[in-house]
């Protein structure tokens, strides 16, 4: 895709209950270094910030309670889901196979992308491996190659670079608390709403029990 292209193209990360929660910061560090411009956490809200070296401070975050909650508010913004996982009918990251903004979903480090988490995906990708000695990479060098390569193809320009470093931006007026992603009163009113209508809808449906019981709980306690 060419540069004039790519505007309006837009990428994020998505982790959800991620095991080691320290990855985030490291991942956060990745994301701003290849033009992500929202990072997703859904379940839990609090992480740690080590190895982010001050990027989430160039970076928005925004929380949900709920898969379903995170996917509703994808899809209302016209972006695909992407999981990094070797399933069936996943494609090379190098081939790659976008065609819009796009959200990747990345799996716990142990054991993957869940069921429920394949679920909200529209497609998947597989990083493609040359050696014999590891059965998988970990989640924070999986998500720098997988978000190089979206760049790559969106087109997005490079950064200028200042001898042997590239020139980083100055830091926002407002920090935010390093290691809790807060949000903006009008995020938390749009989250609210989203999970209302996601309540009355779901309320009787007991095949997402789950996410419908815990939407209709933080409404209760949001008010």
């Amino acid at each position: 895709m060419a540069a004039e292209e790519a505007a309006g193209v837009e990428c994020r990360v998505v982790v959800h209950n991620i095991a080691k929660r320290h990855n985030v910061g490291t991942m956060a560090r990745s994301a701003t270094a290849f033009g992500v411009t929202e990072f997703i956490l859904v379940g839990r809200r609090d992480f740690n910030a080590f190895g982010s070296h001050g990027s989430t401070s160039h970076l928005r975050f925004r929380h949900f309670h709920s898969l379903t909650d995170a996917r509703l508010y994808l899809k209302e913004r016209d972006s695909d889901i992407c999981g990094v996982e070797i399933a069936d009918g996943a494609v090379a990251v190098n081939q790659h196979p976008f065609r819009k903004s796009t959200a990747f979903l990345l799996g716990n480090e142990g054991t993957g992308l869940s069921p429920k988490e394949c679920e909200i995906c529209d497609f998947f990708v597989y990083i493609p491996q040359y050696g014999c000695g590891t059965a998988s990479l970990n989640v924070t060098v999986a998500a720098s190659i997988v978000l190089h390569h979206f760049g790559v193809w969106a087109g997005f320009l490079e950064r200028t670079r200042d001898g042997n470093k590239f020139v980083v931006a100055d830091r926002p007026m407002k920090q935010v608390r390093k290691n809790y992603c807060s949000e903006t009163d009008e995020a938390v009113i749009e989250e609210r709403k989203i999970r209302r209508e996601n309540a009355s809808v779901s309320f009787f449906d007991t095949s997402g029990a789950d996410d419908s019981t815990s939407n209709l709980l933080d409404t209760l306690f949001d008010g």
